[in-house]
């Protein structure tokens, strides 16, 4: 292993303690020759979970899991609480894409948003359908369409009104929110609903799944704030394509968790940005290391990269890549080939300083916990 991170151990625990103090250091702004260049830093607000990690910034809450929470193995103070918070201040609708519903919090707060009106449509993976939560949840009257398609409705967003998302690589499971290393952000922005609504509706309305769908997003990229989104669905809007050029243009450094790593694109290009002499660190869900076919780990170990294997009982299940320190690309959708081409997905590729910093956190955590 290299000995970069004997120094990127003692800088990101720096920059946490900065962060909870409420100063996040100030990232220089990408070199001039940078086509997408992310907007400079601004004051984020931390926010106070008993299980988990929060900040609020202008336009967003972020959120990350904490299997490692003394309060995690009792399923309680977790991230789902302000989801539930938000569930329980909608007045028109919520539109729910589900790969896997599991989580009381959740399924109660939908229910009690149907009984006192509120409009409620779920997607889901047909597969997940015949369990508890989303059986109770038809019993009452919800509608729940299922994709009934070879490859999978992995999509894990829920809109509230309209007017705000909520998305990531979070299941909404026990598992996925106390268990799992995991992440959710919530997007107030009329115009990043309209985009899910869209492809929520492909799904519950028009019944098109996977490979029958075309591009239609109404707002392939979104500025809020003077922070460019770019927003992408899979299979349609070919998100390889979108990651390729974003990797390709690092200067610096490439940092990622992946729960499926096994895109040949994705990986030449980390072993060709590393020969160049960049940062390449990432981690790696041991589960799938060890039962995925073309897994990325191995030649990533051949070309003796810093990339580790994860270190708790859950699953590793982030799905995110941080270019620079400074971009950030992150959703449902796994490096895998069957998320590109079979699975509903969701993809957001957001360059802010901030948000990308908080992602660099994250991945000292689970870093920390990792092992060769």
């Amino acid at each position: 292993m290299k000995p970069y991170y004997r120094f990127s151990t003692l800088f990101l625990a720096l920059v946490f303690l900065l962060s909870a103090c409420g100063s996040i250091p100030q990232i220089s702004p990408p070199p001039a020759n940078n086509t997408q260049r992310a907007t400079p830093g601004t004051h984020l607000t931390p926010l106070e979970l008993q299980s988990g990690y929060g900040v609020r910034g202008t336009w967003y809450e972020l959120y990350f899991t904490d299997p490692a929470s003394p309060l995690a193995s009792q399923a309680t103070g977790g991230v789902d609480a302000p989801l539930v918070e938000s569930i329980d201040a909608a007045r028109l609708s919520i539109d729910v894409a589900a790969y896997s519903l599991g989580l009381n919090s959740v399924r109660n707060a939908l229910l009690r948003a149907y009984d006192r009106g509120v409009t409620v449509r779920v997607v889901m993976e047909t597969d997940n359908m015949d369990r508890s939560d989303p059986q109770i949840m038809m019993e009452a009257g919800i509608r729940i369409v299922g994709d009934n398609s070879a490859g999978l409705m992995h999509n894990k967003f829920i809109v509230i009104d309209r007017s705000e998302v909520w998305l990531g690589s979070m299941n909404f499971t026990d598992s996925g929110t106390y268990e799992d290393n995991n992440n959710l952000i919530r997007i107030h922005s009329t115009q990043m609903a309209e985009n899910f609504i869209k492809e929520f509706e492909e799904m519950f309305v028009e019944n098109s799944f996977g490979e029958n769908v075309v591009p239609e997003t109404p707002h392939p990229v979104v500025t809020i704030n003077e922070t460019r989104i770019d927003v992408l669905f899979s299979p349609d809007d070919g998100v390889l394509s979108a990651l390729i050029p974003l990797l390709n243009s690092a200067e610096q450094s490439i940092h990622f968790l992946a729960f499926s790593f096994t895109s040949n694109e994705l990986g030449d290009i980390i072993r060709a940005k590393a020969d160049s002499g960049l940062t390449i660190a990432g981690v790696m869900d041991k589960e799938q290391i060890s039962s995925n076919q073309g897994t990325e780990f191995d030649p990533f170990q051949q070309a003796q990269l810093d990339v580790l294997i994860d270190g708790i009982d859950g699953q590793m299940h982030h799905k995110l890549i941080v270019v620079d320190e400074k971009i950030v690309a992150f959703g449902s959708y796994n490096f895998s080939k069957s998320a590109e081409e079979r699975n509903d997905e969701d993809l957001l590729v957001i360059y802010d300083a901030d948000i990308a910093k908080q992602f660099i956190l994250e991945f000292g955590r689970v870093w920390e916990q990792a092992h060769e």
